[in-house]
């Protein structure tokens, strides 16, 4: 492409972990596993909070939405990757560099708002355990996680329209997938347009959400330490303790990758980029499961059944 073609491009190269081939095998099988053991455990999640009635509860409801959300993340650009480290080519077309961009970004954008979303119904749930049917009702709790996508979605439609129309000089994305910061980096110049937005997206979905969940655990520690019982004080920090684990975990990797040095190493981000896209997604619904009573009993019901359903089949 030469004259004013120079900045229009069909596909692009994507460098991925392609400077060390001999470890393209072992991340090959490190990400496939990680991989299928996230679809597996957040599928399983989703399926018991639907079918169990005892999980019809809004916390459940969140948690539902937010294993979607780790599903939907993680298919955006895994995929992607493992075909990548197998092949020679690691190429990907203009639109599915768009799509892979936007869902990557909605995705994540969503699980911020939803975090704190979640905060809330747990402060509600401790500090006003009476009001809390009344509080988080069926349709309050369906609107906060409408607002958690609507935001989520429409907040990434913005950030990847303006990163698409910007004049870019190159093809060759330094990244295993199509994330922003990377191909921002290929512009032929800077854009304050796109600089503004990025600032106001990340610093509502970033330190707004962390404030906001800050503050409600604030109440809650306070609450919990003023409960008379040891055995209230402990259920009261199970029903929180993953929540925050999954919130740590979380913001911790966001953190790293959104407010990093700008000369920080690229292959440095790349490994910030698969854990943030692949462990925290895999290890969200081992977190609930292990700390959570009610999910495995859940889990062991339907194991039960489907064991059942099997036994039945065969005779």
């Amino acid at each position: 492409m030469q004259g004013e073609n120079l900045t229009i491009w069909s596909f692009f190269f994507l460098e991925g972990f392609s400077r060390y081939p001999q470890l393209e095998i072992v991340l090959f099988v490190f990400s496939l596993g990680m991989y299928l053991i996230t679809i597996l455990g957040n599928s399983t999640l989703i399926l018991i909070t639907i079918l169990d009635p005892h999980l019809q509860t809004p916390m459940y409801l969140f948690l539902g939405n937010l294993s979607f959300m780790d599903v939907c993340y993680t298919s955006a650009s895994i995929p992607t990757l493992l075909v990548n480290l197998l092949s020679s080519q690691k190429t990907i077309i203009f639109s599915g560099c768009a799509v892979q961009m936007y869902l990557s970004l909605a995705m994540g954008s969503t699980e911020c708002v939803l975090l704190a979303v979640m905060a809330y119904d747990r402060y509600v749930a401790i500090c006003n355990p009476l009001r809390y049917p009344i509080v988080m009702n069926r349709q309050v709790c369906v609107q906060m996680a409408t607002v958690s996508w609507v935001t989520g979605c429409l907040t990434a439609l913005l950030e990847t329209s303006f990163a698409l129309q910007i004049p870019l000089c190159g093809n060759l994305i330094n990244h295993f997938t199509c994330e922003i910061l990377a191909v921002l980096k290929l512009a032929c110049a800077s854009s304050l347009l796109m600089d503004l937005t990025m600032l106001v997206v990340s610093v509502l979905l970033l330190p707004i959400p962390m404030l906001l969940i800050c503050i409600s655990y604030v109440f809650i520690l306070s609450t919990i330490l003023r409960i008379s019982s040891a055995e209230g004080r402990s259920k009261a920090f199970s029903t929180c303790g993953a929540h925050l684990t999954v919130v740590i975990l979380y913001y911790g990797a966001a953190l790293s990758m959104y407010l990093k040095p700008s000369s920080s190493s690229s292959e440095v981000d790349k490994i910030i980029s698969l854990l943030y896209g692949v462990l925290t997604p895999m290890l969200n619904p081992i977190i609930y499961s292990l700390r959570n009573k009610e999910v495995k009993d859940a889990m062991k019901k339907l194991l039960g059944k489907m064991s059942l359903h099997q036994t039945h089949e065969s005779l």
